[in-house]
């Protein structure tokens, strides 16, 4: 099994050190960056699996490097934020951030929000071995084989945890899951998540499936209970 690769962009050398100490002895290849610039460089050229990203930073702060990536990659993005900017949060997973840890975190809970992230992507690439499947619901269909979506026949750019989300709901029509049951199976956690996260990730991919997304079609809101998929 190929290891997998993390890259750590943050500027305090050492939180970065003892978070790649950390990740290291996990058995994950870790290289660190420490400015925006260089983490969009290393990026590009490491091609990681996923990517740690403080907000903070000098010359490109983390809000500027998570659009960048978003551009072109649909890497796993876990931001690093300070306790008390709640804004920050949601800015970064409105930017296409899949995850957010609060500073200062403890190395446990870093660790097992990397290995559930990781797992999602295992998931992933089982997904690309296996017979192909398509969800179709009229002018929206879901690739499962090769996580992709189409409406109009027109590909839609998601985040690797998007299509988790969309794919999840979509596989179990009409069925009305909790935030917190949709946090625990689709982010792969239960404790260590803010179901604010679910919330930012469904109105991303309402802004990306719908027409309109204020008058969802798929993406439908059981007030008081949680979300389910609906058949137009």
């Amino acid at each position: 099994m190929n290891q997998k690769k993390i890259l750590v962009i943050e500027d305090e050398k050492t939180i970065s050190d003892i978070v790649k100490f950390n990740l290291t002895k996990e058995g994950y290849i870790v290289d660190t960056a420490f400015d925006g610039e260089e983490g969009l460089q290393k990026t590009y050229s490491m091609n990681p699996d996923l990517i740690l990203l403080d907000i903070m930073l000098p010359k490109l702060d983390g809000f500027q490097v998570c659009k960048k990536i978003r551009e072109s990659l649909n890497t796993p993005v876990i931001m690093l934020t300070a306790k008390e900017e709640e804004v920050d949060k949601v800015l970064g997973l409105e930017l296409g951030a899949d995850d957010y840890i609060t500073k200062p975190f403890g190395m446990r809970e870093l660790i097992a929000r990397v290995k559930a992230n990781m797992r999602r992507i295992d998931l992933s690439n089982q997904h690309e071995s296996t017979n192909g499947k398509i969800l179709d619901f009229g002018i929206l269909t879901i690739d499962l084989n090769r996580y992709e979506v189409k409406k109009h026949d027109t590909v839609i750019e998601l985040t690797l945890r998007e299509f988790e989300l969309l794919k999840y709901l979509a596989e179990q029509e009409s069925q009305v899951f909790s935030r917190e049951q949709l946090l625990e199976e689709v982010w792969g956690y239960e404790y260590y998540g803010d179901i604010r996260t679910v919330d930012v990730t469904v109105r991303r991919l309402r802004e990306k499936i719908e027409d309109n997304s204020s008058e969802p079609q798929y993406i439908m809101t059981k007030r008081g209970i949680g979300y389910y998929f609906r058949r137009p």
